[in-house]
């Protein structure tokens, strides 16, 4: 089992690394649902931890509807993190009718070299999942999707979620969970999704708010019950 934790600045990382975290989630506007970081910020990380560091390429938070200057923009930062040596990157986008933006996604891959490719949870507004799921496959760039299963918690879509994995065996794409995931339920909800990635982010904070601190005992228990 793989353990990503969000991280918003270098203590977190720190603290993450030291108490069990395998992989970072590296954003900043957590209560916007994560946007891109600065390259700076991406830098220190980058030299603070020994895990995979794993950069949000993500302009804005009105919608993953995408102009052609946000596509500009998120490329030059995907050339940025890249240089910086992150070992990889979490983007999405869609079309205005609510497919995956492969005219855009194809664009961004063109940049990302041997970086990771996350598609986060843009996938989650998708009309249709199994569609996106399929037109993903057609990436090997892309290795895993961040999903909840749909716009609800991952906890209410444990038979989604439980397709999306099985769809995806015998491929590269893994199916990361995340969304409203709790320490005290991970074990059944690893046992009943098949999932071998989870992803959490204000779970394992001090009074499991966005905007506090990682809880080193918190994600320590975490860590230790999906590690055994």
């Amino acid at each position: 089992m793989l353990l990503e934790i969000i991280a918003t600045c270098v203590d977190d990382a720190i603290t993450a690394e030291q108490n069990g975290a395998d992989r970072l989630e590296l954003i900043t506007a957590i209560t916007e649902g994560g946007l891109t970081p600065g390259i700076g910020l991406v830098e220190e990380v980058v030299k603070a931890v020994q895990i995979p560091v794993h950069v949000m390429v993500r302009p804005h938070s009105r919608s993953f509807v995408y102009s052609t200057h946000d596509i500009a923009t998120m490329t030059a930062e995907v050339k940025a993190i890249r240089k910086a040596g992150a070992a990889g990157v979490v983007l999405g986008m869609l079309t205005p009718d609510g497919k995956i933006d492969e005219v855009s996604l194809a664009n961004m891959l063109e940049w990302t070299g041997s970086m990771q490719v996350t598609f986060h949870r843009a996938f989650d507004e998708l009309e249709d999942q199994f569609e996106g799921l399929r037109t993903l496959l057609k990436y090997p760039s892309v290795t895993r999707v961040l999903t909840s299963g749909g716009p609800q918690p991952a906890p209410q879509a444990i038979p989604r979620i439980r397709e999306l994995v099985e769809q995806t065996k015998g491929s590269e794409l893994k199916i990361l969970a995340g969304n409203g995931l709790k320490w005290e339920i991970i074990r059944e909800f690893i046992d009943q999704t098949g999932v071998s990635e989870v992803h959490f982010g204000s779970a394992v904070r001090y009074g499991r708010s966005g905007l506090k601190p990682i809880d080193p005992i918190e994600l320590r228990s975490l860590a230790d019950s999906i590690h055994q």
